[in-house]
């Protein structure tokens, strides 16, 4: 079975510890929320960031898509500790019009029009990250993976532009996917493999939680960390304070997440 990854974007301003996400899809009728056996979280930054350039050329465009690799330091997985997740039944039968698991193809066979409607249990996962990820201001993709036994999480999609209760920003690129016979590069899942007509675009059901540090220091210079340490004293009155207030394990965790951030 080939793995399947989908990402859309997220923004941050400003230097911004994330401890907790969300996503929404959907599993097989009938299949107990216990059959979700594992979640892994990763983080891209945009293309040509972390990327070959020029191109493969297999895909139509990598303009405004995921990275070739992730974000090393943001990677979380429920199978090594780094995460842990809950699962909550939103709805016992929703169908959606349209899908695409397998038809994920280089191109000129990108477009493929979807594989077609599916019925399933409407599910939630809730994901706290152990420790918490740390992120320079950037605009970046979150791509989750969620392993079902006995059949496949279908990752829903959500309406472009977002819509409330979302939280609207600019701009706000589309959702693309990939499979390992893509690897590195990525489709967009409207304008790619459905197309059609009047290409349609989507955002993905997701959300993250989490705190900006405004006054973080600077990856890769020299200062990050003792400068990053004094803005979280300074924020939340210390840093016990900090660690505590930021969802980290305690003090020496934060402290290595910050080494991890800052590069050293």
């Amino acid at each position: 079975k080939l793995e399947t990854e989908t990402a859309d974007d997220f923004i941050l301003p400003e230097t911004t510890t994330i401890r907790q996400a969300t996503v929404v899809g959907l599993i097989p009728t009938g299949t107990p929320l216990s059959s979700i056996n594992n979640v892994e979280i990763e983080v891209y930054r945009v293309f040509p960031n972390d990327s070959l350039d020029p191109p493969s050329g297999n895909v139509p465009t990598r303009t405004n898509s995921p990275a070739d690799v992730e974000v090393d330091t943001a990677t979380r997985d429920g199978s090594l500790g780094t995460l842990h997740f809950t699962a909550s039944l939103l709805s016992s039968s929703v169908t959606v019009l349209n899908t695409v698991v397998t038809g994920i193809n280089k191109a000129p066979q990108n477009v493929t029009r979807g594989e077609g409607a599916a019925t399933g249990e409407e599910v939630e996962i809730t994901i706290t990250c152990d420790p918490p990820i740390i992120l320079p201001s950037d605009h970046y993709f979150f791509r989750p993976e969620v392993g079902v036994i006995g059949g496949d999480f279908l990752y829903l999609a959500a309406p472009r532009p977002i819509a409330a209760p979302g939280t609207p920003f600019l701009p706000d690129l589309q959702a693309w996917i990939r499979n390992s016979n893509l690897k590195p590069d990525w489709l967009r899942i409207g304008t790619d493999i459905i197309d059609g007509a009047s290409s349609p675009t989507f955002n993905m059901t997701f959300s993250l939680t989490g705190d900006a540090i405004p006054k973080a220091g600077t990856p890769g210079h020299a200062n990050c960390h003792g400068k990053s340490v004094s803005a979280l004293a300074h924020q939340f009155g210390g840093i016990s304070a900090a660690a505590s207030a930021l969802g980290f394990s305690g003090v020496a965790a934060l402290q290595d997440g910050l080494r991890a951030f800052c590069g050293k």
